[in-house]
């Protein structure tokens, strides 16, 4: 690719300076591939150019990865030991750090593995490591997402290149380029105009308080209730010193917490997802009374029923979200087989947790306040797709008035 470590250089510095915004005497840790070297570089020296204090490094690897669930037994590999969770605690509650999650691999790496070692090995580790879960999703620290591009991912997004591993890794770098807003002249001013469109989105909800949300689309007939004092969150979000981050980059949607005792109906998914090493097609879920009853999926449907009906909270919904089906990232026609990308070219849901930032005083409530308004508890939060462009959606206010959100896949105001 021409230009390719200046392009690098610029990505870097966006999710330093606009996505986790480091700032002077921050602490960072950044969790990265062993073969993304060259971005940890980056990320390093423009972490330390805003005035880090330090930067942390917890690096991964597919091959041993892989490994581990080959080889290990599951009790092996399900245990957290005591000076992980120490350190995590200690990195969260004591550092401050802001974390950044720089995701990249091949989306089939456990394919073949056995469904419950890994579901075990998931709900394992997302117990003893609730310290970060619930660093992240109550905004206690400044955090982001984002990804990086690799041959075992790239692969998949565009197997007319798979025999040519560079070609096929430097098209998913452009596509990543592209989403992020890298090509522009200026990539962190861009960013500011985009965020500042999606709050104009999320105000508007959030000036009318629905009661409840209808979904109509091929496949899906769904209505959910929206707790009281719900608060739709778009790209910007605050650490408790009010320094601004963005959690997702790229992101195009504004989101919110469902009220879990109120779902009803069946959806479909219109995308595949990438759980836990696998990929998952064709998932069609039926909810009566508030919670999931029933889930099924075309391709790794016991990976989504071991999700679903395995882990405390996990019939429950913790994300309402809303994409046009125009965004940037739909209109590329690409499958990115990665939940970061494909949730931001679709509306999706999230089973399991609720951020208790989509609820007005949620982060001081307690976790049983927390489930009594509605607000989902558990250990996991997994987003996937159901959106399209035949997707219409009703807002439904407190006197049964009904007003379009969405029609045919795009915003309805």
């Amino acid at each position: 690719m021409k230009n390719f470590d200046q392009l690098l250089d610029k990505y870097a510095n966006l999710l330093i300076e606009k996505g986790i915004n480091v700032q002077k005497g921050d602490n960072v840790m950044i969790y990265i591939a062993v073969d993304q070297a060259p971005l940890a570089h980056f990320l390093a020296k423009h972490a330390y150019e805003n005035g880090a204090r330090r930067v942390h490094f917890t690096w991964k690897d597919d091959y041993t990865t892989r490994l581990d669930y080959e080889y290990q037994t599951t009790e092996d590999l399900a245990e957290v030991a005591d000076y992980t969770v120490a350190r995590q605690e200690d990195l969260i509650l004591n550092q401050k750090v802001s974390r950044l999650s720089i995701v990249s691999g091949d989306p089939d790496l456990l394919n073949g593995i056995d469904p419950s070692k890994i579901d075990t090995v998931q709900t394992s580790r997302g117990q003893k490591l609730k310290v970060v879960r619930n660093a992240t999703m109550n905004d206690q620290v400044k955090w982001t997402v984002a990804t990086a591009a690799d041959y075992g991912w790239a692969k998949h997004v565009f197997p007319e290149l798979a025999d040519d591993k560079q070609a096929a890794t430097d098209a998913l770098w452009d596509a990543i380029f592209k989403a992020s807003r890298v090509y522009e002249a200026d990539p962190v001013e861009a960013w500011n105009k985009h965020r500042d469109l999606l709050d104009e989105k999320a105000q508007k909800l959030n000036d009318n308080q629905f009661k409840k949300l209808h979904y109509t689309a091929p496949g899906t007939d769904l209505t959910l209730g929206l707790p009281e004092g719900h608060i739709w969150v778009s790209a910007q979000s605050f650490n408790p010193e009010g320094s601004p981050f963005i959690a997702n980059m790229p992101t195009e949607e504004v989101f919110t917490a469902p009220d879990t005792n109120v779902m009803d109906g069946y959806v479909t998914s219109t995308k595949p997802l990438s759980y836990a090493g696998s990929t998952i097609e064709g998932i069609k879920v039926t909810f009566a009374d508030g919670k999931i009853v029933d889930v099924t999926a075309d391709k790794g449907e016991q990976i989504m029923k071991d999700l679903v009906f395995n882990n405390d909270g996990a019939q429950g919904l913790g994300e309402v979200a809303l994409v046009p089906h125009q965004s940037p990232i739909s209109q590329s026609n690409l499958t990115f087989y990665n939940t970061l990308f494909d949730e931001n070219a679709s509306n999706h849901l999230a089973i399991g947790a609720a951020y208790p930032t989509t609820v007005k005083g949620g982060t001081e409530m307690s976790e049983e306040e927390l489930q009594a308004a509605g607000i989902n508890r558990s250990h996991v939060h997994v987003d996937f797709m159901i959106g399209s462009a035949e997707m219409d959606i009703d807002g439904i206010d407190a006197d049964g008035n009904v007003f379009p959100i969405f029609r045919q896949g795009e915003w309805a105001f």
